[in-house]
């Protein structure tokens, strides 16, 4: 049973499945995600599932999230804790007592979770031995056809149990690792360039990026309620050169420049003019009265680690700026 709530915006999961039962639509789940407890360890009214500790993600106003270099993408929705018994009743209730949904529908939702088919008056019984889950829709996913997949009815887990096969999208170390993933954050890939910003034909022209800024990344999500948590860390491992022409050769041939020692490419010095940049371009033709459009694209390597798992990689990512370059011929001195 999913819905519309007031201020969420937009249909989330479970409305396909209740508008096909000709109800009308009902509140939806809730895309916070604070993971806040009362003292006595009950979810709070605002509750979430998943906190975000970004401190150690990158920043700035050029930085940008990753794009998965595969298709797969994180999670548009997930399975997480989100009610004790006393607020699934509060929840349902006014629901029902809206008369909005349908008949049929709210006799099937009475039956299954106040009759005992399968759940009794709401398992107050087992009030603090376990919680009420329910889909939660990823922020910035609500959109997203994916979102809709986690349509599954509002169900029960014990304390310390596993949440069941059938929840595929259920809350886990794993799921925690790729909603960071969405969170991480890189440094713009704008390359240092010498000559900066007017070049020759013919003339190399070499490029890298700072080790100052070119470092890992990372951001750990956690559910405190559930004790789990995973750190996904972005490192940087190499740049591919896009020239904007194909009057154009990269250094080295493949443009890809690879990482080393924390830097890419290496700065140009005084002394340096008779050897080809271990990372750079050599226009071949004249911009004339434009310039070519370099684009810089860090690809980055993505792993992580969590709470009881051995964790491992995630699909690499990739994050890139452009830059104008205006090439200009050399001008011969006639004598």
């Amino acid at each position: 049973m999913h819905g519309r709530r007031p201020g969420d915006g937009g249909r989330q999961p479970g409305l396909r499945r209740q508008q096909d039962r000709g109800g009308a639509q009902a509140p939806a789940p809730s895309t916070d995600a604070h993971g806040d407890t009362d003292g006595a360890g009950n979810l709070s009214a605002t509750a979430g599932a998943v906190v975000f500790d970004r401190s150690r993600n990158g920043s700035g106003p050029a930085a940008g999230p990753v794009t998965s270099t595969t298709t797969w993408t994180p999670p548009a929705c997930y399975y997480a804790p989100k009610y004790t018994p006393e607020q699934l009743q509060k929840y349902l209730e006014a629901i029902w007592g809206a008369e909005s949904t349908g008949h049929e529908w709210e006799l099937g939702q009475r039956k299954k979770y106040v009759d005992g088919d399968p759940y009794k008056d709401f398992n107050k019984d087992k009030a603090g031995k376990g919680y009420w889950w329910d889909s939660y829709v990823t922020p910035g996913r609500e959109g997203d056809p994916h979102a809709l997949d986690c349509d599954k009815d509002i169900f029960w887990v014990d304390k310390g149990e596993a949440p069941p096969a059938d929840a595929p999208q259920a809350i886990s170390a794993r799921m925690l690792a790729e909603l960071a993933y969405a969170e991480i954050r890189v440094p713009s890939t704008e390359v240092t360039l010498a000559p900066a910003g007017v070049t020759k034909v013919n003339l190399p022209t070499w490029a890298w990026l700072d080790a100052a800024t070119f470092k890992p990344v990372s951001v750990t999500a956690s559910v405190p309620l559930l004790g789990i948590s995973a750190t996904t860390t972005a490192e940087p491992v190499s740049v591919r050169i896009d020239r904007g022409t194909a009057d154009a050769e990269t250094y080295p041939a493949s443009g890809v420049c690879q990482v080393a020692s924390g830097r890419v490419g290496e700065p140009y010095a005084k002394g340096k003019a008779d050897r080809e940049p271990p990372c750079g371009v050599r226009y071949l033709r004249s911009s004339g009265t434009g310039s070519y459009r370099l684009t810089a694209t860090v690809t980055w390597h993505i792993h992580w680690t969590g709470t009881n798992a051995p964790g491992g990689d995630l699909p690499d990512g990739a994050f890139g700026a452009t830059q104008q370059v205006v090439v200009q011929e050399i001008q011969a001195v006639n004598r």
